[in-house]
C-alpha cells in the first residue's frame, strides 16, 4: 500500500505532454485555467475572455474556485492545476463577484447580481455541482462575503463603491441566512491619506474617487482580517489592503503596511479583489485579479501569491518577481518561493512567420501582457523564432495568447490549443522541449516547467491549431538561468518624499549590464513588504503611500543572471 502511494505521488509531480516529459512544481501568474468568454458584451460584438473576482474555498481537503461571470467553477487537489465544473442546474448566469464559505458538510455560495437579488446556494457535492438554494431572497448584494464565524455566528459583508462603505451586519443561519441584526458601516477609503486609494493608473487621477470594492474576511489566530479592493479593477495598481479588528463587525483598524497586496509592475499587473485560502501545510494563498484590459476595462487574468503573519500580527506577502516563476503549494519547504529562473527572452530578436498590420513581432518579448503580436493566418505555417543571443539553461516557458477578434461568446465547448516548443543550440540543429500536438486541453497562458532542463540558444514556437479566429500571442516568456554574471550592486539610490507626503521620487543610476529593477519598501527595515518592479528605467514616481506613516526603502537590479544584492536601507520620514 505505501508503495502504491508513493508511486501516485510521483505521478502527480511527473507528468507529460505527449511523451514529453514535465515536473509541475512550480507555477506561474497570470493562472493557466480555460477562462470563460464574456457574455454580456455580445451585443457590441467584443469577444475576450476573463476571470476576475477569485472567491476560493477549502472543503474536505480539496480547493474550489468560483470566478465572476464563470457560468461554473474550478476544482483542484492542490492549489495548481484546476478543471472546470458546470453545475448539475445553472444558478450563475451573470453573477458578480461570488462569495463561497465551507460550513460543516457543505458549500455556502451567494454571488452579487446586477438585479441585487440572489438566495444563498448550498451543496454538499460541489463536485457534481447539485447546488440548491435556500428560500430567503437576500437584497441589494454588490460583491458580498459570506463568512460564518467559530461559534456559528453568520456574517454578510458587502460593498462596491467610491462613495459608501463596506458594510456588514449578522445572519440567522436557521432562518435561510435572514438579516438578524442592524448594518453596520465598517470603512470607506481615504484617498486624501492613502495613497494606494486613488483611482487610476498608477494612482495618477486627480478628478474621479477610487472604487471600495471585493470584502473577504480571515480570522486568524482570533483577529479578524478585512481584506477589500482599490482603486479599480482595470488599473496596474489594483490591490487589496486590510482592516484588522478583535470582532467581524468591528470597529477596524486600518494596517499600516498597506496595501498588503498589491503587484503594479511586470508583465501582468494587478493583485486586487481577491481571496485568501489556507493551503498546504497552513499557509495561506491569497487568489487576486490581474489586469489586461485591451478588448474591454474589464478583460482580466487570475493569480496567486503566498500570505503570511508576522510576529506583530501585520497580514503579508510577497509578489516581487510576481510573475515569474514560484514554487507551488504543493512542494513542502519551498512552497510560494522564488525559483531564481530569471527571464532569458527580454527584448530579445524575434522572427516570425508574418505578421498582421500593427501588431509586429517584438511585442511577444517586450514584457507587456497589453501588447501583441497578430499572425496573417491561423494555420500550421505559423512559427515564432527568439534568438536568445547568449545559451542559456531553460527551466520553463509561458506562452500566453491574445484574444484579438476572436469571436467567441460565453462558455465555449471543444477549444484545444496545440503547439511544439523546440530549442536550439545553433539555430540548425533543434529538439522538441515541449510538445503539444496531440493535446486536447484549453491553454490561454500555458505555463510548462521542463522535466530536463535545457541549454540552448534558440527558441521556436510552432503553431498547429489555436482555437481563435486569429493567431495573437501577447509574450513567449522563456525562465532559466543565464550563464553570465548578475549585475551589481544599485548606486545613486535616492528617495525624496514630495510635499504631498502620499508621493515619492525615486532615482538611481542605471546600471548597464541590469534588464530592471525592483524598489522595495515597507514600515520598517525588516518589513520591506512591497515591492514594485520596473524595467529599462533610471525612476520611478511612487504614489502609494500614507501620508502619516515613516517607510523604508531599498532596490535591487536583475537581469538573466540573477539578482544583485540589495542596496543600503534609506529611511523616509
Amino acid at each position: 500500500m505505501k508503495k502504491l502511494l508513493f508511486i501516485c505521488l510521483i505521478c502527480s509531480l511527473v507528468s507529460s505532454v505527449n511523451g514529453q516529459s514535465t515536473r509541475m512544481s512550480t507555477y506561474c501568474n497570470p493562472l493557466n485555467i480555460d477562462y470563460t468568454y464574456a457574455i454580456y458584451d455580445a451585443a457590441r460584438d467584443i469577444s475576450y475572455r476573463s476571470g476576475a473576482d477569485p472567491a476560493v474555498v477549502k472543503f474536505k481537503g480539496e480547493y474550489y474556485m468560483f470566478v465572476t461571470r464563470s457560468m461554473g467553477y474550478w476544482h483542484s487537489a492542490d492549489l495548481t492545476n484546476w478543471t472546470f465544473i458546470a453545475p448539475e442546474k445553472w444558478y450563475f448566469q451573470g453573477s458578480n463577484a461570488p462569495a463561497a464559505h465551507n460550513y460543516k458538510d457543505s458549500v455556502l455560495y451567494v454571488t452579487g447580481d446586477p438585479s441585487g437579488a440572489m438566495s444563498v446556494l448550498y451543496t454538499d457535492n460541489p463536485k457534481k455541482g447539485d447546488w440548491k438554494p435556500l428560500p430567503f431572497i437576500l437584497t441589494d448584494l454588490q460583491d458580498p462575503d459570506l463568512f460564518i464565524d467559530d461559534d456559528g455566528q453568520a456574517y454578510m459583508f458587502w460593498g462596491s463603491s467610491n462613495t459608501y462603505p463596506l458594510r456588514g451586519r449578522t445572519l440567522d443561519r436557521t432562518r435561510s441566512f435572514r438579516p438578524s441584526g442592524p448594518v453596520t458601516e465598517l470603512f470607506k477609503l481615504d484617498g486624501d491619506k492613502h495613497g494606494w486609494e486613488r483611482f487610476g493608473e498608477n494612482h495618477s487621477d486627480t478628478v474621479l474617487k477610487g472604487y471600495m470594492e471585493g470584502a473577504w474576511l480571515t480570522k486568524h489566530n482570533n483577529k479578524y482580517y478585512m481584506q477589500y479592493a482599490a482603486p479599480g479593477t482595470e488599473f496596474n495598481v489594483y490591490g487589496d489592503g486590510v482592516y484588522m479588528s478583535d470582532r467581524p463587525l468591528g470597529p477596524y483598524t486600518y494596517a499600516p503596511n498597506n496595501p498588503v497586496f498589491y503587484k503594479p509592475g511586470g508583465f501582468a499587473t494587478g493583485a486586487g479583489h481577491g481571496s485568501s485560502v489556507s493551503g498546504p501545510d497552513n499557509v495561506y494563498w491569497h487568489f487576486a485579479s490581474m489586469s489586461v484590459s485591451v478588448n474591454v476595462n474589464w478583460e482580466r487574468r487570475l493569480c496567486m501569491f503566498p500570505a503570511y503573519f508576522d510576529k506583530d500580527g501585520l497580514m503579508y506577502s510577497n509578489t516581487s518577481f510576481g510573475d515569474y516563476p514560484h514554487y507551488a503549494p504543493s512542494e513542502p519547504g519551498k512552497m510560494g518561493q522564488f525559483t531564481g529562473w530569471m527571464l532569458l527572452s527580454y527584448k530579445k530578436p524575434v522572427k516570425v512567420s508574418s505578421s498582421l498590420g500593427d501588431y509586429p513581432a517584438q511585442n511577444i518579448t517586450d514584457e507587456s501582457i497589453r501588447t501583441f503580436w497578430v499572425a496573417e493566418k491561423n494555420d500550421n505555417r505559423q512559427w515564432v523564432e527568439i534568438d536568445l543571443q547568449r545559451p542559456g539553461k531553460v527551466f520553463a516557458v509561458q506562452l500566453n495568447y491574445h484574444d484579438y477578434k476572436s469571436d467567441f461568446y460565453g462558455r465555449v465547448p471543444g477549444l484545444y490549443h496545440r503547439y511544439t516548443i523546440e530549442g536550439s543550440a545553433d539555430g540548425k540543429k533543434w529538439q522538441t522541449l515541449i510538445d503539444r500536438s496531440g493535446s486536447f486541453k484549453d491553454v490561454p497562458n500555458d505555463y510548462v516547467e521542463l522535466g530536463t532542463p535545457a541549454i540552448v540558444r534558440y527558441i521556436r514556437y510552432k503553431n498547429i491549431h489555436a482555437p481563435t479566429v486569429n493567431l495573437a500571442i501577447s509574450g513567449l516568456r522563456v525562465f532559466g538561468k543565464g550563464q553570465g554574471k548578475a549585475p551589481g550592486s544599485v548606486g545613486g539610490f535616492t528617495v525624496k518624499r514630495k510635499s504631498d507626503k502620499r508621493d515619492a521620487l525615486i532615482t538611481w543610476k542605471k546600471q548597464p549590464e541590469a534588464q530592471g529593477y525592483n524598489i522595495l519598501w515597507g514600515i520598517a527595515p525588516d518589513k520591506l513588504y512591497s515591492s514594485w518592479m520596473v524595467y529599462d528605467a533610471g525612476s520611478l514616481d511612487l504614489k502609494s503611500l500614507s501620508t502619516d506613516q515613516k517607510y523604508y526603502f531599498a532596490i535591487e537590479s536583475f537581469n538573466e543572471n540573477g539578482v544583485s544584492a540589495r542596496s543600503k536601507i534609506i529611511e523616509i520620514q
